[in-house]
């Protein structure tokens, strides 16, 4: 394949993870403002946000049979556009203070970022492929995180200018058509749907994949550190309001911060990782998250949350990348495996954090983020599973059977 389709190919897939982190953190980054206009407890405003989640666990299992017959791109653009119809829909439910139009509205933006998340992992993992690069996955998620630095500063930016967030969901709608419409012209031919095994039947060679002791250890590491970033990302600035009192920009920032140090993170890792391998990467970034959980919990100024954000985030940075990576060891089974850490992941990231909100009701959210500790220890024991393999090694394990059970 020539080098400038490869090139032209990689610009776009770091495209598709930038704007996702924009759009993404441009919304949580005012969770309390949706909160606040529509009148909603902690417990409530957890309730609307498994809206999100839903959509987005309906949208996961779809993305992976999507991408094996139609090609990454499509699955990307759908998504997109899903995601910004919803924005536009949100705008409305807020301006109107119409709970079950809000619901709808978190529900398609969700359902859009699952096709969307999934799509451009299965895409970046054949990028990667093609250019043997180790590192290139780490650095597109590192690019997500810096599109949700941008997306974060963004909205604390418009929350201190007392900017409706209605108005910043019309915005974001119209920017990503835009960008759904410049990834649809310039993605080429690292896209193409699968071949082989992999065309014929894909369902099939799917289904295979959530039976894989292996596939399923990694998707139980990555769910882990997915539970912990999808944690903050939600819960981190509501904290920072609820907790310890602090106004709206403030938390804002805290997000902020997290979402820096898990950029520096992801920007640094992939040379940790060529160093000292992804186990030992993984066990002690789970370390340094739960350190981060901790302090955040137990400080008692803001200064001290920050420094616990700026942990927590170092540490959760480098747990999706890897265990993508590892899901794609295996060239012949890399999409459907990325797509089963893929769906693992994002149900955890998207999922869990909104029932938190009940929690926070009964014990305050600030104590409520403890169960990311419990979520980060079984992601330590199970890291030795993204070991990389050799392809001796993956042939055994496979038992050299052709068929999608093997």
């Amino acid at each position: 394949m020539p080098s400038r389709t490869v090139s032209t190919d990689q610009a776009a897939v770091y495209g598709a993870f930038t704007a996702n982190g924009v759009m993404y953190a441009a919304l949580v980054s005012r969770v309390p403002a949706v909160g606040a206009e529509l009148s909603l407890s902690t417990s409530g405003l957890g309730l609307l946000l498994l809206w999100l989640s839903a959509g987005a666990v309906s949208g996961l299992p779809v993305a992976g049979v999507l991408v094996q017959r139609l090609g990454g791109t499509r699955g990307i653009t759908v998504g997109i556009g899903l995601a910004a119809t919803g924005l536009l829909l949100l705008a409305v439910g807020l301006g109107s203070a119409l709970l079950p139009v809000a619901a709808l509205a978190l529900f398609l933006i969700g359902l859009g970022m699952g096709l969307w998340e999934v799509s451009m992992n299965v895409v970046g993992s054949r990028v990667a492929r093609l250019i043997g690069s180790e590192t290139l996955l780490p650095r597109l998620h590192a690019a997500l995180s810096l599109g949700t630095v941008v997306g974060a500063l963004l909205g604390a930016f418009l929350a201190g200018a007392s900017v409706a967030l209605s108005s910043q969901n019309l915005g974001m709608a119209v920017l990503l058509g835009l960008i759904a419409l410049l990834l649809r012209r310039v993605a080429h031919g690292t896209d193409a749907p699968e071949a082989g095994e992999a065309a014929r039947a894909p369902a099939r060679l799917l289904s295979a994949s959530w039976r894989e002791p292996r596939t399923l250890l990694i998707g139980l590491c990555v769910l882990g550190f997915a539970f912990a970033e999808g944690t903050a990302n939600e819960w981190i600035a509501y904290v920072l309001v609820d907790g310890y009192g602090a106004a709206e920009q403030t938390g804002a920032l805290a997000f902020a911060a997290f979402v820096a140090a898990m950029t520096a993170g992801r920007l640094a890792g992939g040379a940790f990782v060529a160093r000292f391998g992804r186990v030992g990467v993984l066990r002690v970034s789970a370390g340094l998250a739960l350190c981060g959980v901790l302090v955040v919990v137990g400080g008692d100024t803001v200064a001290w949350a920050i420094v616990g954000a700026l942990l927590w985030g170092a540490g959760a940075a480098m747990g999706f990348p890897v265990g993508i990576a590892a899901a794609a060891d295996d060239p012949a089974r890399a999409a459907v495996r990325v797509s089963v850490i893929s769906s693992l992941g994002y149900a955890a990231f998207l999922g869990g954090p909104p029932l938190l909100g009940l929690l926070g009701d009964l014990f305050g959210i600030q104590r409520a983020i403890l169960v990311v500790c419990a979520a980060l220890v079984p992601a330590f024991l199970a890291a030795g599973a993204t070991r990389l393999r050799t392809a001796v090694e993956e042939r055994g394990a496979r038992g050299d059977r052709g068929g999608p059970g093997g």
